[in-house]
């Protein structure tokens, strides 16, 4: 693919990976694949009102805006579709069918709101309308995928039963996929048991979760004898089962028998996709295999398959593995080859930029990114802080979080915390805490850790007493109770330390042998174990085994 004049020579002499001509076609390589992905056509936003007032008409719509993914934020899909639902539930004449409330009662249950697609199918009782197997289906899978209530998932299979709406093999592929997230695998196969006996073909969607659950578990071998157990069964594995299985061979790195599998894919009645070969690539960058990878295009282009930005994205990673330097001059000179990079891109090579310790380049390189006007999202901004603190400009970090532009998260706010904490200024600290709580940012138990261990290093206890009293609200934080168990022991507040467990102990909380174990570990290295206290040691100690 033809480039601008002195373009190639300046590639060329980017830094470059190494000084091999294998590593400089690398570069060029890569220049080519971003140029032609970025001369893809867009695809076209879904039209913006239906012709009539049909429901079949609405239903189109609400699909083609979930389709779209309303530029990739499927939560704004979804209540685009929820509103063109309440649009049509206050048309005259004419009112959503089945067919449109289990639309967007599964669009905002795949964006994670199922409290709203539980509403959607109340509203669909509420207005007369029967529920037919789809919309069981959803609800089936907003109570086992999502809100992993079990007992309600078996009780509308139960009433599918009862009512004539035969669940099919979709209801029972969702039960098990429900299951298997869960980690209730051995229960996933009595469903699938129970299936088989009501003569419910399943199909290959049934066994991926199964084989999903094996293979994050570290049960390749499981995996593949299911996938044995399929095929002999007649029931042919799909592209999707196919790639579960070649993700957990490429984190074992057992690149071999991925090589095999794709070798065998047509005798085997299968069609690789372009996740099949961004998941392979993904594998082999990660292993140091940056040039097998770089293969993998021309194998995968030859299959009539064409990259996309997540394979792109895979190879500016392995370019970054071998230089993040090199990584950086490309985007910087992407305009020049005609490719537009987006904010994936500039994190992935940021933050290999921070793993290289070039603080200072990652600053530079947002600065450029902001300057080509390509907006930051709160990874972005969480890598950026994290540089600025490491060069030492807390001040300047503090700034960006309170722009208008900042989208700050809860690691963006444990960084500044964690280095606050580096340089003793527990007050700042502790105001950030208010101030994240104020945005609506939950803290995590990083959150109180670093807060209370910074609290107590400074010997503000009280403090870090109310920091670890507001954490219990949401459960026991063990990390949070570690840190202030050490900070009054360091401290030598021992009546306080025999105060707090006791109130611990009395909110009905359970402590466990780890913090038993680092309390006396915390004791053995403060010396009191040597010591005139060794009492008080033991009367804590006691207290802790006490029943309640």
């Amino acid at each position: 693919m033809p480039f601008p004049s002195g373009l190639i020579s300046r590639l060329l002499h980017l830094r470059p990976l190494s000084n091999s001509p294998r590593d400089h076609l690398l570069l060029l390589r890569f220049a080519a694949l971003a140029k032609e992905l970025s001369d893809q056509p867009s695809v076209p936003p879904p039209p913006s009102r239906p012709r009539s007032p049909h429901p079949y008409d609405y239903n189109r719509l609400m699909s083609a805006h979930v389709a779209s993914g309303e530029g990739g934020n499927p939560g704004a899909a979804a209540e685009r579709a929820l509103h063109l639902l309440d649009e049509m539930r206050n048309l005259l004449g004419r009112r959503p069918d089945a067919a449109c409330f289990t639309t967007v009662a599964a669009a905002l249950s795949s964006a994670s709101h199922p409290d709203a697609a539980l509403d959607v199918i109340n509203a669909m009782a509420a207005d007369g309308v029967v529920p037919d197997t789809a919309a069981c289906t959803v609800l089936v899978g907003v109570y086992a995928c999502r809100l992993h209530w079990f007992d309600a998932a078996y009780e509308v299979v139960r009433w599918m039963v009862a009512n004539g709406v035969a669940p099919d093999v979709v209801t029972y592929s969702t039960l098990i996929s429900g299951l298997c997230s869960a980690g209730r695998v051995a229960e996933s196969l009595g469903v699938l048991d129970l299936m088989l006996e009501e003569g419910c073909r399943p199909n290959a969607h049934t066994y991926t979760p199964i084989l999903h659950a094996y293979c994050v578990s570290g049960m390749i071998d499981e995996a593949k004898e299911l996938m044995e157990t399929m095929i002999a069964a007649g029931f042919a594995p799909s592209t999707a089962t196919y790639n579960v299985l070649i993700e957990a061979l490429c984190k074992a790195r057992a690149f071999e028998e991925v090589a095999v599998l794709l070798e065998e894919s047509s005798a085997k009645g299968w069609r690789p996709d372009v996740i099949t070969y961004s998941t392979y690539m993904d594998g082999l960058c990660k292993a140091g295999r940056v040039d097998k990878s770089f293969a993998l295009v021309d194998k995968m282009m030859s299959d009539g398959l064409h990259p996309n930005v997540i394979t792109l994205n895979i190879l500016l990673d392995g370019v970054c593995r071998r230089s993040a330097w090199a990584a950086k001059c490309l985007l910087e000179c992407g305009a020049e080859i005609g490719w537009h990079a987006n904010v994936v891109n500039y994190n992935t090579v940021m933050r290999r930029l921070c793993d290289e310790r070039r603080w200072l380049s990652v600053v530079k390189l947002f600065v450029d990114m902001v300057k080509k006007g390509i907006a930051p999202n709160s990874w972005t901004f969480s890598i950026v802080v994290h540089s600025l603190c490491k060069l030492g400009k807390l001040h300047e970090a503090l700034c960006l979080l309170g722009s208008e532009v900042f989208v700050a998260d809860v690691v963006t706010y444990n960084t500044l915390i964690r280095h606050l904490s580096f340089f003793g200024k527990a007050c700042e600290a502790y105001h950030l805490l208010h101030e994240m709580i104020e945005k609506g940012i939950a803290p995590n138990d990083i959150t109180n850790s670093l807060l209370i261990d910074c609290l107590c290093r400074e010997g503000k206890f009280l403090a870090a007493l109310s920091c670890l009293n507001r954490s219990l609200e949401h459960g026991l934080s063990k990390s949070a109770v570690l840190s202030i168990v050490q900070g009054l022991v360091t401290g030598g507040k021992l009546r306080e330390l025999h105060i707090l467990i006791g109130w611990i102990l009395g909110q009905g909380f359970i402590i466990d042998v780890c913090i038993y174990e680092e309390l006396i570990f915390a004791f053995c290295k403060k010396g009191y174990c040597r010591g005139i206290e060794m009492y008080k040691v033991c009367h804590i100690l006691e207290r802790m085994l006490r029943p309640r």
